[in-house]
């Protein structure tokens, strides 16, 4: 079997992206783009992958790991030379070689299999990818002789009026056989507008050797998007949702909205879930099935099992258990896990907390720093103080519990099972099994006092305006 290696070139600034983030690692749907093109390029199956990196190094580096290897293009002087930066770790070795770009999400491995098959039956030294584009500007013109072989490609700076006419493209991607790549690589010369050394000479150069070139030509233009500014950036990224919320409809899940549901290209969802409209979905967030996710809520780097309910919620870095429910208006922070069957109800933030089996925290209640058994109430208006002003302090509240609302939960603190706190309370100590812990001051009446303050006078006018 014929060995296969890739080279991923990842060494441009990108100055038209204007940004301070080096251009591969854009992100498209929570994916940096380099990342996208080394995901596909891992399904093929591929024996060694090279990624070239010049400026940002060290970040890309970072972000991919050791998933690849590296050469660095210390001064970026075209594409040719970017490649020929692989030639120690590459140069000597038989088989064929895909060479990509890392700002180009949008191929997929199926698109490169097909590449490498194409080129391994053809028998050519060099295999380009090519496109018909309706608007071919800003393209290398892939351009054939009267027997549709390639001739030569020509980029549009350098491309006479009658070529730049060609609307077929070179997207930018190639197989090669690999040491006549790097043979001819050092033929290439600089002898252009930009004064770099392409890659797509080497076409030229094969061909006046006699060896011939093939093209293969794919069905969809789009996936050879470049992304070279803000703009092109969005426009991959419509075209990628788009292709990940088709994927999971697919599966089983129900999306209301696509054209306004945002799910991130490593989002996993079961099946015979729905994701109303406005959602996003981001980071490594895995979904269960038979889940309801309510418009406009936003989950990141969570674990929703089975049959969980989310209500117009933010939920981060966080676990619902089978059968919960969250919403409207509540806040998972980090480190929240929540139990089966729990009920988390409106305007409730959770952090650092475990709630147990069928526990019901209602409304305008923090819980922060704490552990909640099961079949616990946590009444309106709760709050678990954990922070002194220096630290962090832990509140426990056992099984069969009852919270009442407006309590203040001092940490640190044990609360027993099948205790009680009185509403209102401020709790300091702990509260043992069986008993209530309240803490407030005795309730007075004074007599008259209402008729002391503005309040009185307001009233009065109201009930004359009544009585009019």
């Amino acid at each position: 079997m014929t060995a296969k290696f890739a080279i991923i070139l990842a060494a441009g600034q990108g100055t038209r992206m204007k940004s301070k983030l080096y251009k591969v690692l854009h992100p498209v749907c929570g994916k940096a783009m380099v990342d996208h093109v080394l995901s596909q390029v891992e399904k093929d199956n591929v024996d060694q992958i090279v990624t070239i990196v010049g400026h940002g190094a060290e970040k890309v580096q970072e972000t991919l790991g050791d998933r690849t290897e590296y050469a660095l293009q210390e001064e970026q002087l075209g594409t040719g030379h970017a490649v020929l930066q692989a030639e120690k770790m590459l140069g000597s070795k038989d088989g064929m070689t895909l060479v990509t770009c890392g700002d180009t999400p949008l191929f997929t491995a199926e698109t490169f299999a097909k590449l490498f098959e194409y080129h391994e039956k053809g028998g050519d030294v060099a295999t380009v990818l090519t496109a018909k584009a309706d608007d071919p500007f800003g393209y290398g013109r892939v351009i054939r002789n009267a027997a549709g072989e390639v001739e030569k490609i020509v980029e549009q700076k350098d491309a006479t009026p009658e070529e730049a006419k060609v609307d077929e493209i070179n997207t930018g991607v190639y197989v090669f056989d690999n040491q006549a790549l790097f043979e001819a690589l050092h033929q290439v010369n600089n002898d252009n507008a930009q004064g770099e050394y392409y890659l797509p000479d080497v076409i030229g150069i094969f061909q006046k050797a006699g060896k011939k070139v093939g093209a293969f030509e794919m069905d969809d233009f789009e996936e050879s998007m470049g992304v070279n500014d803000r703009i092109a950036l969005a426009k991959a990224t419509k075209v990628m949702q788009r292709r990940i919320n088709e994927k999971h409809m697919r599966n089983g899940v129900t999306i209301i909205d696509p054209d306004n549901t945002y799910i991130d290209a490593d989002v996993q969802i079961g099946a015979d879930t729905v994701v109303e409209p406005g959602v996003q979905l981001k980071g490594k967030t895995v979904i269960g099935e038979d889940c309801v996710i309510g418009a406009h809520s936003q989950i990141r780097d969570c674990k929703i099992e089975d049959g969980v309910t989310v209500t117009v919620s933010y939920l981060e870095e966080s676990v619902m258990h089978k059968n919960s429910n969250i919403g409207p208006y509540s806040h998972l922070r980090p480190l929240a896990d929540i139990g089966e069957n729990v009920h988390i109800g409106n305007f409730v933030e959770v952090k650092k907390a475990e709630i147990g089996k069928n526990t019901k925290v209602g409304h305008l209640t923090y819980v922060g720093d704490a552990t909640l058994g099961k079949d616990i109430n946590v009444g309106c208006g709760t709050i678990f103080i954990n922070y002194d002003g220096m630290n962090k302090h832990h509140t426990n509240v056992g099984d069969y519990s009852f919270i009442g609302s407006g309590a203040n939960l001092v940490a640190p603190l044990e609360i027993e099972d099948h205790a009680y706190v009185a509403a209102g309370s401020t709790i300091t100590n702990d509260v043992p099994a069986h008993a209530m812990g309240i803490g407030r001051g005795r309730q007075v009446n004074k007599e008259g006092y209402y008729d002391r303050y503005p309040v009185a006078e307001a009233a009065k006018k109201a009930e004359k305006a009544d009585k009019d």
